[in-house]
């Protein structure tokens, strides 16, 4: 079973990512807890009713798009198919500041130690990191910068009102 990071602990993924194959089709499994690409659930809602499901998030999909409450699912992913692609950044501030997900917001694709406290700092709570890089050199990425001088998910104030506190 793969690992990943969840509030910053290293833990057993027990979700199933479902990626479209070489040709475009996506075989789901017939049970268990899947996340699937939001553009598949869109067009399946039906067959997949009932189950436990995740969406995963493209760069060009929108938020405001989703047509149901987005803490229904027990997670949502969301692609970074590039580390020069940084739309997933504002995906994942968008989810938490305008409509309130609570739940388990994962980063996947091309994750690694120097993005994940910028990552946590939109909104992240989980991360996916890449295949070739060692797991528990990633997590102390999170700790790469003590202070940040801007606003984010993680701290609504800036450092100036965090010091004047």
């Amino acid at each position: 079973m793969p690992e990943l990071i969840v509030n910053r602990q290293i833990v057993q993924d027990t979700w199933t990512r479902v990626v479209p194959g070489e040709d475009g089709s996506i075989a789901v499994p017939a049970a268990g807890r899947v996340i699937v690409p939001y553009r598949y659930w869109l067009g399946h809602r039906d067959e997949l009713a009932g189950r436990e499901i995740g969406i995963c998030l493209a760069p060009d999909d929108e938020p405001e798009s989703l047509p149901v409450d987005p803490n229904l699912f027990g997670v949502i992913a969301v692609d970074f198919p590039v580390f020069t692609d940084g739309r997933g950044f504002s995906i994942g501030r968008l989810l938490r500041e305008r409509h309130g997900y609570t739940g388990e917001l994962r980063a996947v694709g091309d994750v690694f130690k120097d993005t994940l406290n910028y990552l946590w700092r939109c909104g992240f709570n989980a991360f996916a990191v890449r295949a070739d890089k060692d797991i528990a050199d990633a997590l102390l990425g999170l700790d790469d910068f003590t202070e940040a001088y801007q606003v984010s998910v993680a701290h609504p104030q800036p450092l100036f009102r965090r010091r004047a506190a």
